[in-house]
């Protein structure tokens, strides 16, 4: 990793530390940063687990309140405060999945009175679209910038997990990510 990236992560860690301590003492303001730093990760984390994208927003939602009452409690000793972060998101999404299993059956009368909030068909039409162009723009990327693309953001892992588990070096990870997003949008842009 080459130092510029460590001393990026490392301010981001320091940032986050110090957020989430103000958030701790009532700060509204610090608790926009822990958001701002980290909710396209945690988002990540709750749509992986539960499937379903107005869910995972849900959970996201749940996931920020619970942060700011439990703020007081994190403890940089402890856990890297985006570890601390990401236990709090997978629980939730955990807690929502389990108790989508304990729902009980709706009467037949009941089930008639639901609205059906399905999409239009030409909504799903323009949406299968979207998603057909996303997916052959990816197939278009180098195989190295696909990858990560699609695991850090469809998966949710974090760049440090993809450089973990690759072997290769945290800012490779990024470069690759950077300048893959940079191809998607060209791409999508040129369609």
């Amino acid at each position: 990793m080459a130092q510029k990236d460590i001393e990026v992560v490392g301010r981001d860690r320091e940032r986050l530390v110090s957020a989430l301590q103000l958030a701790a003492v009532g700060d509204a303001s610090s608790l926009r940063i822990v958001y701002k730093l980290t909710s396209a990760k945690l988002f990540g984390i709750c749509l992986r687990i539960c499937g379903n994208r107005q869910a995972a927003e849900d959970i996201l939602q749940d996931v920020y309140v619970k942060v700011w009452r439990r703020a007081g409690s994190f403890d940089s000793q402890r856990a890297s405060p985006i570890s601390w972060l990401a236990m709090i998101a997978h629980n939730a999404a955990v807690d929502w999945r389990r108790a989508q299993h304990h729902h009980g059956t709706l009467d037949d009368d009941a089930v008639l009175s639901i609205a059906d909030e399905a999409p239009l068909a030409d909504a799903v039409a323009e949406q299968d679209e979207d998603r057909r162009r996303l997916l052959s723009c990816l197939d278009g990327l180098d195989e190295s910038q696909s990858s990560v693309i699609r695991r850090a953001f469809l998966d949710g892992m974090t760049y440090q997990q993809l450089s973990d588990e690759s072997g290769t070096p945290l800012g490779t990870i990024k470069s690759w990510i950077r300048r893959g997003l940079q191809k998607l949008k060209e791409c999508l842009n040129d369609g």
